[in-house]
């Protein structure tokens, strides 16, 4: 089994985020092919790591990886913000979330994620699902495609490839992620298409976070980490671009000072090491928030 994924801060979580009782569970809100549950069942042997994904592809790798650690390990298939609504409250010692979406989905999944490969054009992370980012370009109308593209997406030129998306569906239905990056690329000016990243990235963002509703999750899923967790349980959360986490730093800072019962630990995040960086390039916009329970 090739496992593609490199666990983003492994060091600097191993050392911040740790159990009061090393015999306790472990919430990994985001387990993708399990590279930090590895870590931290290799690291406290008696813990227990619940492990939540809401793809059933990815999670099969993990629980292949993570076989040797037997009953340690509970691998459930749903949405983070579903299973810790439905949590009985103070159950948990440590909950994890990294944000960012799995090497996996982008190298192996076949779901057009990536505008580096001619594939159809979906983005699901639930595959259960019959809405898709095809859907969404070839049926809303301008105005709500550059919203996405706005909001979702930060994208400057949204409604001129929202206005290209329109014409081109005229002629023919948008169906592969190669046919809506030549879309994009051709939509938006000519020092714009050589830029730094490629000029459909924002674009590949907002559809995949409107389609999997990525940041509609976030706040209610840390705060129902914060009931969940007991007594000097600790609470990490890693982010990978402004719109995660502006509503990480914002929920936690609001529960905080109106609440009382967490106190933040990272008053700036953690971020990655130079040598990080050097490594695993996608890692440079990370950043890492602690809190721990108090009350």
């Amino acid at each position: 089994m090739e496992i593609v994924h490199y666990p983003v801060m492994y060091r600097e979580v191993l050392e911040n985020l740790v159990p009061p009782n090393e015999d306790g569970t472990m919430i990994d809100a985001t387990t993708g092919e399990g590279g930090h549950t590895s870590l931290f069942l290799e690291k406290y042997p008696k813990l227990s790591v619940i492990g939540l994904d809401r793809d059933s592809g990815i999670q099969e790798k993990a629980i292949k990886r993570l076989e040797k650690y037997k009953d340690r390990f509970t691998p459930v298939n749903t949405w983070f913000d579903d299973y810790l609504e439905k949590r009985e409250g103070e159950s948990a010692d440590l909950v994890l979330f990294d944000l960012g979406i799995s090497t996996y989905h982008y190298v192996e999944s076949g779901r057009g994620f990536s505008f580096m490969k001619d594939e159809a054009l979906d983005m699901r992370l639930d595959t259960t699902s019959s809405f898709d980012a095809r859907y969404i370009v070839n049926n809303y109308d301008k105005e709500s495609l550059a919203s996405i593209l706005y909001n979702f997406g930060e994208e400057r030129y949204s409604r001129r490839i929202a206005d290209r998306i329109v014409a081109y569906r005229s002629g023919k239905e948008i169906e592969s992620a190669k046919e809506l990056e030549d879309i994009v690329y051709h939509a938006v000016p000519e020092n714009y298409r050589h830029g730094r990243i490629n000029p459909a990235t924002r674009t590949f963002q907002a559809l995949r976070i409107a389609v999997n509703g990525e940041l509609d999750r976030i706040k209610p899923a840390l705060l129902d980490a914060v009931r969940v967790l007991k007594k000097g349980g600790m609470l990490g959360v890693i982010t990978f671009h402004s719109l995660e986490d502006r509503i990480a730093k914002w929920t936690l800072k609001e529960r905080s000072s109106e609440a009382g019962d967490i106190e933040i630990l990272t008053k700036k995040p953690i971020v990655p090491s130079k040598e990080e960086e050097d490594e695993n390039p996608p890692s440079r916009s990370a950043k890492l928030r602690i809190a721990r329970k108090i009350k």
